[in-house]
Protein backbone atom coordinates (compact mmCIF):
# COMPACT_ATOMS: atom_id res chain seq x y z
CA UNK A 1 0.00 0.00 0.00
CA UNK A 2 1.25 3.51 -1.35
CA UNK A 3 0.85 5.89 1.90
CA UNK A 4 2.00 8.59 -0.36
CA UNK A 5 -1.14 9.70 -2.02
CA UNK A 6 -3.55 10.07 1.10
CA UNK A 7 -0.98 12.35 2.41
CA UNK A 8 -0.66 14.09 -0.69
CA UNK A 9 -4.36 14.39 -0.58
CA UNK A 10 -4.04 16.29 2.91
CA UNK A 11 -1.85 18.50 2.03
CA UNK A 12 -3.03 19.42 -1.41
CA UNK A 13 -6.17 20.58 0.89
CA UNK A 14 -4.10 22.31 3.26
CA UNK A 15 -3.07 24.30 0.65
CA UNK A 16 -6.24 24.94 -0.50
CA UNK A 17 -7.23 26.17 2.51
CA UNK A 18 -4.57 28.40 2.80
CA UNK A 19 -4.98 29.69 -0.33
CA UNK A 20 -8.56 30.61 0.26
CA UNK A 21 -7.32 32.39 3.20
CA UNK A 22 -4.97 33.99 1.77
CA UNK A 23 -7.64 35.31 -0.78
CA UNK A 24 -9.99 36.25 1.57
CA UNK A 25 -8.02 38.26 3.34
CA UNK A 26 -6.58 40.36 0.68
CA UNK A 27 -10.33 41.24 -0.62
CA UNK A 28 -11.10 42.11 3.12
CA UNK A 29 -8.07 44.31 2.96
CA UNK A 30 -9.24 45.98 -0.46
CA UNK A 31 -6.09 44.45 -1.99
CA UNK A 32 -6.03 41.68 -4.97
CA UNK A 33 -5.17 37.70 -4.22
CA UNK A 34 -2.00 36.45 -5.96
CA UNK A 35 -2.40 35.06 -8.97
CA UNK A 36 -0.97 31.52 -7.15
CA UNK A 37 -4.18 31.85 -5.02
CA UNK A 38 -6.51 32.33 -7.04
CA UNK A 39 -5.50 29.24 -9.56
CA UNK A 40 -5.28 27.38 -6.77
CA UNK A 41 -9.09 27.86 -5.75
CA UNK A 42 -9.66 27.42 -9.48
CA UNK A 43 -10.47 31.07 -10.50
CA UNK A 44 -8.67 32.56 -13.43
CA UNK A 45 -6.88 35.50 -12.57
CA UNK A 46 -8.23 37.67 -15.72
CA UNK A 47 -12.25 37.01 -14.84
CA UNK A 48 -11.55 37.74 -11.32
CA UNK A 49 -9.89 41.27 -12.47
CA UNK A 50 -13.58 41.39 -14.40
CA UNK A 51 -15.70 41.49 -11.46
CA UNK A 52 -16.95 44.77 -10.47
CA UNK A 53 -17.03 46.50 -6.98
CA UNK A 54 -20.32 47.85 -5.83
Amino acid sequence: MNTRKPLGRIGELVRTFGSAVAAAAAVERGHRPTNKDLVMLGIDPLHFDRIRKY
